[in-house]
């Protein structure tokens, strides 16, 4: 298998671990580790959940990894994520020592990896990330589109539905 190949079934784990997320109404993203070819950390979006702004998929799978390890560094570690990292989760993978970051769809608005402060490439930052960005992306962004267009819909039903109760005197 090539290093491609290998990425794809990475990430295949990671969008189930996303699908996770999306059976508790969170943005569905996943993210797991692996060294030397064994997953050792697992995590999907569990801010609203967990009423806990730091618990993106990529924070919890560092630290269930960290955590399995016995070590908050993960040297030799990859971490797979189905959407691109933002600020916090990057500076995560930075302090974890975390060998290659790769994944799926660009996140436009809040993504710190590749699409605003490509922050891994910076020269002050005291340890260099690799990056493979665009592994299954198209599927990856489709989970995305989909549960928000999902979730504009269920909104606009709700407001219409009260809307509706208040006509009536309800």
């Amino acid at each position: 298998m090539d290093q491609r190949e290998i990425d794809e079934r990475w990430m295949e784990e990671a969008l189930l671990l996303a699908d996770r997320a999306e059976e508790i109404n969170e943005v569905p993203v996943g993210a797991i580790v692996v060294l030397d070819g064994e997953v050792i950390g697992r995590g999907w979006n569990q801010p609203i959940s967990g009423h806990d702004p730091t618990a993106h998929a990529e924070i919890l799978a560092l630290r269930d990894a960290a955590a399995n390890v016995g070590n908050y560094r993960l040297v030799g570690a990859d971490l797979y994520v189905t959407i691109e990292p933002c600020t916090m989760c990057t500076g995560a993978i930075v302090h974890s020592r975390i060998r290659r970051v790769i994944f799926g769809a660009v996140e436009a608005k809040a993504g710190a990896v590749q699409s605003n402060g490509q922050l891994l490439d910076q020269a002050w930052m005291n340890y260099r990330v690799e990056v493979e960005a665009g592994v299954l992306a198209e599927r990856c962004s489709e989970k995305i589109s989909a549960f928000f267009k999902r979730r504009r819909a269920e909104i606009k039903a709700e407001k219409l539905a009260k809307k509706q109760k208040l006509l009536k005197g309800g």
